[in-house]
This record gives C-alpha cells, sequence and structure tokens, in this order.
C-alpha cells in the first residue's frame, strides 16, 4: 500500500480520515469545465482543425482563385473582388455561411454560381478564419 494511501487510511479514532470533496454541485461543474477544456485541446481536435483549414482552402482555391486572392497575400484578379483575408473588416464572417448554404449569386457582377455541401460550408469559413488580417 502506498504511503498516500496508508495515511489517509489509517484510522485515528475510529475514523478514516479521507479528503473532503465540497458537496455542492461547484465541484462537479469544475470537474466537468477542466475535463471539457483539457479534451478539447486533445491533438486530435487540432489535426481535425487542420483538416478542415486545409479543405477549405482547396475549395477556395477550386471555386473563387479565379476572381479573387484567396491566400494571405496577393491581389485579386477581378477588380471588383475583394482579398479574402480581408473579408472579415467587412462583416462577420459567420454571416457567409446562409450565402454560401443558398449558392452565392451576387457579389461583383460576373461572378459565378456554384453551391456547396454543408461541410463545405464549414471548413470554409474556418479557412477564412485563419487568413484574415488581424
Amino acid at each position: 500500500m502506498s504511503t498516500i494511501k496508508r495515511l489517509l487510511l489509517t484510522p485515528h479514532g475510529g475514523k478514516r480520515i479521507l479528503p473532503q470533496l465540497p458537496r455542492n454541485g461547484t465541484c462537479v461543474v469544475r470537474i466537468s469545465l477542466v475535463v471539457f477544456l483539457v479534451s478539447s485541446l486533445t491533438p486530435a481536435n487540432a489535426a481535425n482543425e487542420r483538416s478542415a483549414v486545409a479543405g477549405g482552402k482547396s475549395l477556395v482555391e477550386r471555386y473563387c482563385s479565379g476572381c479573387h486572392a484567396v491566400g494571405r497575400s496577393g491581389k485579386s484578379r477581378h477588380p471588383d473582388a475583394p482579398e479574402f483575408r480581408t473579408l472579415s473588416k467587412r462583416y462577420p464572417l459567420i454571416n457567409l455561411e446562409e450565402s454560401l448554404a443558398e449558392g452565392i449569386s451576387t457579389g461583383h457582377p460576373d461572378m459565378p454560381e456554384f453551391q456547396v455541401r454543408p461541410n463545405e460550408i464549414s471548413s470554409i469559413i474556418r479557412y477564412l478564419d485563419a487568413i484574415q488580417e488581424k
């Protein structure tokens, strides 16, 4: 038996000494929060995020790079097409979700119409967020 365990379980006046935990819900909430935070920082989640960002980059390169600058640098080929790294200066990126879901049909006058699936929309938004000028 380990020394710590022996000390905790040694009888003292007929009682065992055990660590006292708070009896309210605060302890449970704190422990749950710590478990959540630790699990959200796991390498698997980081790998999933990198994969989603890479997928978003691939999509915007395929659908948008003909007119827009889709990376952290460069100039848009079309004069009316904003650089993607500056989009958050104009409006919240999350507002693009609905437009992407419905199929963007506006923007610059000769912008092609296209549609993407919901998981692709999430990847595009994550990529755009990753390249924004701060």
